[in-house]
């Protein structure tokens, strides 16, 4: 009997498994079925009916014929897990589905899968939320879920996969906060949830993981501080938490992570000192805490870091000198120390590190001499010590250095000769030693860098000729020698590797011809040979460059024709042959050239006509071809250049009119026809042009009358029709023109009153005959005759029998109203001015005396701790008081002598008086003997140049940030100069007087006060302002006016634009009547994205704005009025609106 049992429930329990494996495979293929593109070929081929689940499927394992895994990684499967057969596959330990093209949803039914150990469904495009029933998955170990597309939050039932070691939700999108739960995964070695969007603070709970090894949460939007908690993660061997919003300081508990081998805290807003705790790090390799707000010296603990392979400690705010100590670190073989504020000397101890290949010092503050001891450094293949303030000669020894690829020592102030030994870097690819104070000559052993690719010696006073041995640089593509003093002849075969790119020599004593390898590099894309001395025939000088976009040849002594081979340059874009001895006629292929935007051929002796063919220039914004003998008349083709903005055809022999299509140049700025023969009238049309401020037809034979049109041209700034033969009035409609700053009419036949505006007051008027008006060298306008003043006795005397009374009775009125407004503001002001006997003074709003007391109070007597800035006239403290808030306190220098004279007094009450969005409040003024002080509102973010110079903070502030504050600062300026009476100039506009609130607002500090703490200079100054933002004209006339903040206000807008000082480059843009497109890049950020097309114009318009601002005239500079309302017709917000603004 029971051996009959035994066989039946053998038989029941086989046919019920192969029941179970059939219908398993049933539900495989049901799900199969729903794959796309399937074909025979594919690795699931062997999914058939016809085969046994369990030992021909490809990817499915088995144990007692029930499905334990299916693992078709990489099988190039596209479909869904809507109809995966979860409920079937009740015995799945591992699914590894990782490398498909799955999409949609992980449905909740994934949670039926009760006994599964291994998830893997990585790598596809699946998207919406991981379901919460994941968490029933109790036997779960590794949930891999990274590079899909999901979204939605970390479920916290996350927190119930106790067995969980590894769980990897990386390169999503997810949202939200990290579960405080996850701390409960106290078998968890493996964390990855990086490159999502997760938020909020990171858990102390995550310190629990005591059997954590790996911690990515590196590139979300988590804020807040870094928990000291994770300091208890003993096993922990890699950390990454870059790329995130962490503030507050570095944990100093993280010196008790003694495993750990790389820790990432990089591009954060971390503050403070670097923790000396982290030289307890003994098996640390890879440090990496760039790009945050780290301040303090480097801790010489670092040392310690036996392991160290890579520091990285650039983009911070750290101080000091390096230390010595950073020579025991055997092993490092990349030291970046960049951008900080580091100072002092270069350790020796720098030298002795063997296996160095990578030696960032850049941009720091250090001084001294470059080490010879450098040259000891085998392996080094990148140096880059650039933007310091090193002295000396380049040392020998850096000829031993063979490894070399990269060399930067730029921008420092290093001289001396260039070593021949350099020449032995047979590696080196780049080589960049501009802006320094080397002299000599280009040593002949740079032909043996037959490696390289970069050469820049521009900016040194380099001499004697240029090395022939350049022309064996096979590999050369950049090559800068401008602006040295290089003598004699290009050298020969100079681009016979056939791949030089860029070639600039501007600005040196360069002579002779061009030679014939030069003539045929058909790889250049940029060529500068201006302001030397080439002489030679151009047109056979220059042959046919297809990739050529930018070319400048002015200022040489060039003879000879245009070659009509300059049509054939397809790309140029720029073409400049200025102030040569150019002849013959301007060749008519050039009009080929369909992308060309600037043109310029001035100062040659070019005769004949403007070829007609220009008006196929449809891109052409600028066209100077001034002082030639070019004849005829100005092309009707020319209706067609819509786009040019700057016009100039003087001193020609042009006749004709002046066209009427000149109309549709809507964004023309500058036109000059002056001194040809142009005639007849002046168009109406020329109304039209809305953005024109320079317009100059003087010395032509234009007659008729003035159009009154010109009233139209709101943004004139220089108006010039002297000497031609117009006549009649001067239009009274151009009394609107309030922008216009100089004006010509001389020589004319003009008659009748000028128009009540302060340009025409001040304009050149001579040679007219019947002018009349209050100006000097002018009759007085005749008044009405008396037939006219009989006529309109009567009706005035009807006009005072209706108006009389009421007057009467309204001035009555305003006498009793003005009487009470007077007393008002006498007692208001013997409130605001308080001086007692014992010295003490105050001017405030408030009760002066207790502000005072509690601003000594609340600084501790101005201790140290408080202080938050210093400036030239004293020092900035940050303060709390119970009835400002915080506020920032002046503290006057002690040499500041204040006799607080009644002038003085005075202005500081108009100062705390003036309220605007865009200025610094000026609460009030205190002192005593011990102390003088102002009192100012506090703005959060601080200085803008602090935060320019800042890398990780100058990155938020994108390029509309940046337009806005630039209008801010010009609404402030034009308040100042236009709405106060008297007008109020500022004297020392700079990056630095800049204050940013917390929603990045322009604030503009110190309004006047560089003139009322010296109360004796009135509007003449021995110093006013800041060095680089200084106008040109107080060197000389040392006479303060509103031009002069202009002049500042242009150099800070294009540093905002730049995120630095230009430098010298402003006296370029200073001479440019324009900027040109090709050089605009140069102008930008580099660490901001390049900006769309958008927001391109309106930054274009307004470094075309500041560059007005920068012209050495000051009668030719824009007021602020002018520039305020310019602006404040852009919106960036709103890109539909830019080109209407501009």
């Amino acid at each position: 009997m029971v051996p009959r049992i035994f066989y039946f429930l053998s038989f029941l329990f086989i046919f019920a498994v192969t029941f179970a494996s059939t219908e398993e495979a049933a539900a495989l293929l049901k799900w199969k079925a729903t794959f796309l593109k399937q074909n025979s070929n594919s690795l699931l081929a062997s999914w058939t009916p016809s085969t046994d689940a369990c030992r021909g499927w490809y990817g499915v394992q088995c144990f007692n014929s029930r499905v334990k895994m299916v693992n078709i990684a990489n099988a190039s499967v596209i479909g869904t897990l809507h109809d995966f057969p979860f409920s079937s596959l009740s015995f799945l330990e591992h699914v590894d589905l990782s490398m498909n093209h799955l999409s949609g949803t992980i449905l909740p039914e994934l949670g039926k899968l009760t006994n599964l150990v291994y998830l893997n469904l990585s790598i596809n495009t699946i998207s919406g939320n991981i379901p919460p029933q994941i968490g029933k998955m109790n036997s779960l170990e590794v949930l891999a879920l990274q590079s899909n597309n999901l979204t939605g939050p970390i479920p916290i039932t996350l927190g119930d996969l106790t067995e969980l070691k590894s769980l990897h939700l990386y390169s999503n999108q997810l949202s939200g906060i990290i579960p405080s739960e996850l701390g409960n995964l106290r078998n968890l070695n493996d964390l990855k949830l990086h490159e999502n969007q997760l938020s909020g603070s990171i858990p102390k709970a995550l310190g629990d993981l005591s059997e954590l090894t790996i911690l990515y949460l590196y590139d979300n939007q988590l804020s807040g501080p870094i928990p000291s908690e994770l300091g208890n993660l003993e096993n922990l061997s890699k950390m990454d938490l870059s790329e995130n919003q962490l503030t507050g300081l570095i944990p100093i508990t993280l010196g008790n992570l003694t495993k750990l081998k790389v820790l990432y805290l990089f591009t954060n807003q971390i503050s403070g000192p670097i923790p000396s705790e982290l030289g307890n790090l003994k098996s640390l390799n890879d440090l990496e805490l760039y790009e945050n707000q780290l301040s303090s010296s480097i801790p010489i603990r670092l040392g310690d870091l036996a392991e160290l392979k890579i520091l990285y400690l650039y983009t911070n705010q750290l101080s000091g000198p390096i230390p010595s100590e950073l020579g025991n670190l055997k092993n490092l073989s990349d030291l970046e120390l960049y951008e900080n504020h580091l100072s002092g000397l270069i350790p020796i101890t720098l030298c002795d590190l063997p296996k160095l290949q990578i030696l960032y010092l850049c941009s720091n503050q250090l001084s001294g001499p470059i080490p010879s001891e450098l040259g000891n450094l085998k392996n080094l293949n990148d140096l880059q010590l650039y933007e310091n303030q090193l002295t000396g000669s380049i040392p020998v020894t850096l000829g031993n250095l063979t490894e070399l690829k990269i060399l930067y020592l730029y921008t420092s102030q290093l001289s001396g000769l260039i070593p021949s030994e350099l020449g032995n870097l047979k590696n080196l690819n780049d080589l960049v030693l501009y802006e320094n104070q080397l002299t000599g000559q280009i040593p002949t052993s740079f032909g043996n860098l037959s490696n390289l690719q970069y050469l820049y010696l521009r900016d040194n006073k380099l001499s004697g000729s240029i090395a022939k041995e350049l022309a064996y640089l096979d590999n050369l593509v950049f090559l800068s020698l401008s602006d040295n003093q290089f003598s004699g002849h290009l050298p020969e075969h100079l681009c016979q590797g056939g791949k030089l790119v860029y070639f600039s020599v501007t600005n040196n004593k360069l002579t002779g011809p061009i030679s014939r390898s030069m003539s045929n590099c058909s790889s250049l894309t940029r060529i500068r040979l201006d302001n030397n001395s080439f002489t030679g025939n151009l047109s056979e000088a220059f042959g046919i460059y297809p990739k050529l976009q930018f070319i400048d040849l002015s200022d040489n002594d060039f003879h000879g024709e245009l070659s009509s081979n300059w049509g054939k340059c397809n790309n140029l874009t720029d073409l400049r042959i200025a102030r040569n001895n150019i002849s013959g006629s301007i060749p008519p292929e050039i009009g080929n050239i369909k992308g060309l935007l600037g043109l310029d051929l001035s100062s040659n002796h070019l005769i004949g006509q403007i070829p007609k063919e220009f008006g196929q220039l449809n891109s052409l914004v600028k066209l100077t071809v001034q002082n030639n003998n070019i004849s005829g008349n100005i092309p009707k083709e020319f209706g067609s250049l819509t786009k040019l903005e700057s016009l100039d055809l003087s001193d020609n022999r042009l006749n004709g009119s002046v066209p009427t299509f000149i109309g549709s140049y809507m964004n023309m700025f500058f036109l000059n026809l002056s001194n040809n023969k142009i005639g007849e009238k002046i168009p109406m049309e020329i109304g039209r042009m809305a953005q024109l401020n320079v317009l100059d037809l003087s010395h032509n034979l234009l007659v008729g009358n003035i159009p009154p049109q010109l009233a139209n041209l709101e943004v004139l700034l220089s108006l010039n029709l002297s000497h031609n033969g117009l006549s009649g009035h001067i239009p009274e409609e151009l009394e609107s023109l309030t922008g216009l700053q100089y004006v010509v009419l001389s020589y004319n036949e003009l008659e009748g009153p000028i128009p009540n505006n302060k340009a025409f007051v001040n304009a050149s008027l001579e040679g007219n005959k019947g002018l009349c008006g209050n100006v000097t060298g002018l009759q007085p306008c005749q008044r009405p005759s008396s037939a006219v003043k009989k006529h309109s006795k009567v009706k005035r005397r009807r006009l005072i029998l209706i108006t009389v009374l009421p007057v009467m009775g309204a001035l009555v009125l305003l006498c009793v109203f003005m009487g009470v407004l007077f007393m008002c503001d006498k007692k208001r002001r013997t409130k605001d001015i308080e001086i007692q006997d014992d010295g003490w003074l105050s001017i405030s709003m408030l009760d002066g005396k207790t502000l005072y007391r509690d601003i000594v109070n609340g600084t501790e007597e101005f201790d140290a701790t408080f202080c938050i800035g210093q400036g030239g006239h004293g020092s900035v403290y940050k303060v709390n008081l119970p009835s400002l808030g915080i506020i920032a306190v002046k503290r006057l220098h002690s040499s500041f002598e204040s006799t607080h004279s009644k002038s003085f007094m005075n202005e500081v009450r108009v100062l705390t008086g003036i309220k605007h969005r865009n200025i610094v409040n000026l609460y009030g003024y205190c002192s005593n003997a011990q102390h003088s002080f102002l009192v100012y509102e506090y703005v959060e973010r601080g200085s803008l140049s602090s935060i320019l110079s800042n890398e990780v903070e100058s990155k938020k502030l994108d390029w509309l940030k940046r337009v806005n504050i630039i209008k801010g600062v010009a609404f402030a300026l034009s308040y100042m100069h236009h709405d106060c009476s008297p007008p109020i100039v500022h004297r020392d506009i700079s990056s630095s007087n800049v204050l940013l609130d917390s929603e990045n607002e322009a604030r503009v500090s110190d309004f006047g006060i560089a003139k009322i703490l010296k109360p004796d200079s009135s509007n003449c100054t021995t110093l006013a302002g800041t060095y680089g933002y200084v106008a040109p004209e107080l060197a000389y006339t040392m006479k303060v006016t509103p031009m002069c903040d202009v002049y500042s206000f242009g150099v800070l807008t294009l540093e905002i634009i730049k995120g630095r000082h230009l430098g010298e480059y402003i006296t370029v843009l200073a001479n440019s009547s324009t900027k040109d497109h090709a050089q605009f890049s140069d102008l930008l950020d580099e660490r901001l994205p390049y900006p769309e097309d958008e927001v391109k114009e309106v930054l274009f318009f307004i470094i075309k704005l500041a560059s007005s601002c920068l012209v050495e005239t000051p009668k030719s500079r824009p007021t602020m009025h002018f520039i305020s309302h310019k602006l404040s017709t852009i919106d960036p917000s709103l890109p539909t609106h830019v080109k209407r603004a501009l």
